[in-house]
């Protein structure tokens, strides 16, 4: 009876461990919060000067392997987490780079080890996030340049990630930046012209742009697409 016990109190304390894990964002997030500005502009300076930051947050992401067991937010949660931070790392393997595309096939490169995998950003992107389902991961992943959706600077979370998802994607279309949006015209990021397939699983991508922007958008409305600036979000 008593090693009956203490095996359900180890098996226990070890569900609450890999629980933890799935959640546990801490170090990216506080990452985030002292290298990223509230606007999305990266100090690469700053982490070039101080890589430990870096390393640690990567080390963190690479213990954790998500299963079949994980939701559907928990593994959005960790993917778009893990996309990121790797982005920032390919930048400072490369750093000083004015543009990741400086970088030969950067989005190519495999460097990415989650257990016994590695992958590229590719395979991240469209191997396991655009399979998922979820159009709006498109603002919170980020290529390291200014056109991009901005660096959130809070990691994603399962608990949060509905309106984490949702407020980035707002804060993407009404960038006037990145997004003009009026009734019957549009000049929109290449963003929706790359991956427009996946605007459109649940309607037109009018209908899809209706839902998070605050502009009502004729169906009939004239589109055309922003030219895209890669330099460094710095």
């Amino acid at each position: 009876m008593i090693s009956k016990f203490y095996s359900f109190i180890f098996c226990f304390f070890l569900l609450l461990n890999v629980q933890a894990q799935k959640n546990d964002f801490s170090l990216w997030n506080n990452f985030l919060k002292k290298h990223v500005s509230k606007e999305g502009k990266v100090n690469y300076e700053g982490i070039k000067n101080n890589p430990d930051n870096l390393n640690f947050v990567l080390q963190s992401l690479t213990k954790i392997i998500p299963d079949e067991n994980w939701s559907k937010n928990e593994k959005l949660a960790f993917w778009i987490n893990t996309y990121n931070a790797f982005t920032i790392k390919l930048i400072m393997d490369n750093y000083p780079v004015k543009s990741i595309k400086d970088i030969q096939r950067p989005w190519d490169k495999i460097f990415i080890k989650i257990g016994s995998n590695t992958m590229s950003l590719n395979n991240l992107e469209h191997d396991i996030l655009r399979k998922m389902d979820e159009p709006r991961i498109h603002f919170a992943i980020v290529c390291a340049s200014i056109s991009c959706p901005k660096l959130q600077n809070e990691a994603f979370s399962s608990s949060k990630i509905e309106s984490q998802l949702t407020n980035a994607t707002k804060e993407f279309l009404s960038d006037t930046s990145k997004n003009f949006i009026s009734p019957n015209s549009l000049e929109l990021s290449k963003i929706f012209q790359w991956f427009s397939k996946d605007f459109k699983h649940k309607g037109s991508l009018i209908n899809f742009l209706n839902k998070y922007s605050d502009i009502e958008i004729s169906e009939h409305a004239k589109i055309k697409f922003k030219d895209y600036n890669w330099n460094l979000n710095d």
